[in-house]
């Protein structure tokens, strides 16, 4: 388990606004979609992993409702599960939540009971009193930072529920008829540029979380980020969001990013290089129990998708005088379903 440090010197807001870790993980695993009422074998395998971090990357339970007591017995079916609280004994656990946890399906700023769910969202998993997740007005997005220097990883987790703005939708029959076909979702992005997912408070924050230390800068995303439209929700529904995290990441040269993203029902990897100084990676892991069949079309995707449970992961050896990072999809017993291995370098364009 990593040792949270107190930095003195440090003011307190500071120190609650970010987590800081002593130690550097070699090993982050990650994944999203786990339905409490489900047995999670997924756990052994996971567990046996080693995992020194776990990212819980949204519907991390599915509440959907309005009734706060029966969220909160959802919340308690899953910290009863076995596999659950081994995990919680092994690793640092960290999380964000989704639409699902959050509070309804696809829900955005307009859902009524969001104070007090994020109260027992961040009730349940162990967050201090005193944080800002608790009372920020903008959500609770929030970053951990492990090790320092050569050997650092900021991890990022932005709220994509707490300021999302509505998102148009296409006739029921035109999904039926020209949609579902294609296994694309019902959604239209929106052209305007003025419509987010993130609220101008909390791009403001996220600018500055760009700009700390940290020689990998992992972006954990409830959503997908690097696939193109396909009508379900994504940062595609939002292109002038995408396109902002894109510029600031070439205005403020900063290197090292990589991305993380749960929801889909399926996972994959995907690469996108269009108009950056550098590739970005994306694994997509979804779910831990839940499963879609219908994978959408992906002009990012590299290797082939898992349409069965599955969880992601990634590995730095920083023994390697250029670290060597291991992104990497892996099924329910543990095998490598997808994987992909490069120099941290590749990442680094900026001096």
């Amino acid at each position: 388990m990593y040792k949270l440090i107190a930095l003195s010197g440090l003011l307190s807001g500071l120190l609650l606004s970010s987590s800081v870790f002593a130690e550097v993980p070699s090993r982050i695993l990650f994944g999203s979609c786990s339905h409490q009422d489900k047995e999670m074998p997924i756990f052994k395998s996971i567990i046996q992993d080693q995992p020194e971090v776990f990212v819980f990357l949204g519907d991390n339970v599915y509440g959907d409702t309005e009734d706060m007591s029966e969220l909160k017995q959802k919340y308690k079916k899953l910290g009863a599960n076995s596999g659950f609280k081994n995990l919680k004994e092994q690793a640092e656990l960290i999380a964000i939540w989704d639409d699902h946890d959050y509070g309804a399906n696809d829900a955005g700023k307009n859902y009524p009971e969001k104070e007090a769910s994020r109260q027992i969202m961040l009730d349940f998993w162990e967050e201090p009193e005193n944080s800002p997740r608790r009372t920020r007005e903008h959500g609770i997005y929030t970053s951990y930072t492990y090790g320092e220097g050569e050997e650092s990883i900021h991890v990022i987790l932005p709220d994509l529920r707490w300021n999302r703005d509505d998102i148009a939708h296409v006739t029921r029959s035109e999904y039926s008829n020209e949609r579902a076909p294609k296994n694309m979702g019902p959604y239209i992005p929106d052209n305007t540029n003025s419509a987010t997912m993130i609220g101008e408070k909390q791009w403001e924050w996220l600018e500055k979380e760009l700009q700390k230390p940290g020689r990998i800068k992992v972006i954990g995303s409830s959503l997908q980020l690097l696939a193109d439209f396909t009508g379900w929700e994504s940062w595609a529904n939002f292109p002038a969001d995408r396109q902002r995290l894109f510029d600031l990441i070439k205005k403020h040269e900063v290197n090292g990013v990589i991305l993380i993203s749960g929801d889909t029902h399926w996972g994959e990897v995907s690469y996108y290089d269009e108009n950056l100084d550098y590739p970005l990676w994306e694994v997509t892991s979804s779910g831990l129990t839940q499963e879609w069949k219908n994978v959408s079309p992906n002009k990012h995707r590299v290797g082939q998708p898992i349409s069965t449970v599955n969880y992601g992961a990634l590995d730095v050896d920083w023994e390697k005088q250029d670290p060597v990072i291991t992104l990497g999809l892996y099924d329910e017993t543990g095998d490598v379903v997808n994987e992909h291995r490069f120099r941290l370098s590749t990442l680094e364009p900026y001096d």
